[in-house]
Formats: structure tokens, sequence, C-alpha cells
């Protein structure tokens, strides 16, 4: 599938993935880069965008099966690649994603969704550049407790069961994300 410089979009997409608390949020990698000067040349608009995050009604936990969380963040990230992306691609923006499709394919996945299915993204055009960060576990876990004073439960893997400590949930979770999907 054609990137968006591919189709001749005047914008680009430059994503960011990793794990939670890799570093890639606005505070950290992709604001860095969205307030950096562009070289010349480039676009001087640049516009940071998160477009993989849990909408409100997935907050509700635990959905009646794993799979309609899929659904839930599937149609999210629907309605901001339409609504938020593509328009900024159109204008010519340089977008830089906290997070894009890889993110949700890698969750899907290891949460049981069939991998050619997963909430649709296969339908999404790649990014032209994408960044994927890698930290250790135990940085990425300490990153994320230290700015709030609890996991929240997708995020560490609680809807799998795989331990009833949410920390050690996320371990075990994000490592399986990060070491079979994610380069």
């Amino acid at each position: 599938m054609k990137t968006f410089a591919e189709l001749g979009f005047p914008g680009r997409l430059i994503a960011v993935e990793g794990i939670d608390g890799s570093g890639k949020s606005r505070r950290s990698t992709a604001g860095a880069v969205a307030r950096a000067t562009p070289p010349e040349g480039v676009s001087q608009r640049v516009e940071l965008v998160e477009l993989v995050r849990a909408p409100p009604a997935a907050a509700r936990r635990p959905p009646p099966h794993r799979h309609h969380f899929s659904l839930i963040h599937a149609t999210d990230f629907a309605d901001r690649y339409e609504r938020q992306l593509l328009p900024l691609l159109r204008a010519g923006y340089l977008v830089l994603c906290d997070r894009y499709i890889f993110t949700a394919f890698a969750r899907d996945v290891v949460r049981g969704c069939p991998a050619p299915g997963c909430a649709g993204l296969q339908l999404r055009r790649p990014p032209d550049l994408t960044f994927f960060l890698k930290a250790h576990l135990d940085t990425s876990l300490a990153r994320i407790l230290n700015g709030r004073v609890e996991l929240k439960y997708f995020e560490a893997g609680m809807d799998l069961g795989l331990s009833s400590d949410p920390e050690e949930s996320y371990r075990l979770f994000q490592d399986v994300c990060s070491t079979s999907i994610w380069p």
C-alpha cells in the first residue's frame, strides 16, 4: 500500500510508536520534534496528534468481550483518521502521530483478534516514516507511575487475566506486544 507521499499528498505523516511509557508522548519525543524548527524547505506547519487512545466509551471495564474493545478503538481511530489526520495532510502539514496503527494492531493481536482483520487497520495508509521506541519495561512502568497513581486497566492488560497484580500484568502484556509485534 502506498504512503501519503507516494499518493501525492502535500503533507507527510511521521508515526512515533512504542509501548506505554517508552517516551513517545507529547512531553517527550514527538513533542520535541513538533517544537523543533523544521529544516529549510520543509513545511513550517507541524501538528502533533494522538490517533490511538482509548475513547471514553472504552473506559468502562471490562467490556462484554475483548474484541468489543478493539471495535470501539477502531471506530474512534477511523473517525480521527477521517476528521483530523487526512485534512491536515491535505493541507500540507507535517503530522507527527503519538502512535498510529501499529500499537492498536499489536494490542489486538495479543488480545486474540484475528490479525488480518484487526480493527480494520489494514485499510489505513502506512506512514511516510515510523520511529519505534524501545525502552526497558521497568523504565516504562516507572515513567507511567511517576505521572499518576495507578496503571490503567487496559494498558496493564488486566482484561487478559495475565496476573492479578496490575504491575506484573503490565510487564507481561507490554512485553508480548513489544517482542512479538514491533520490530
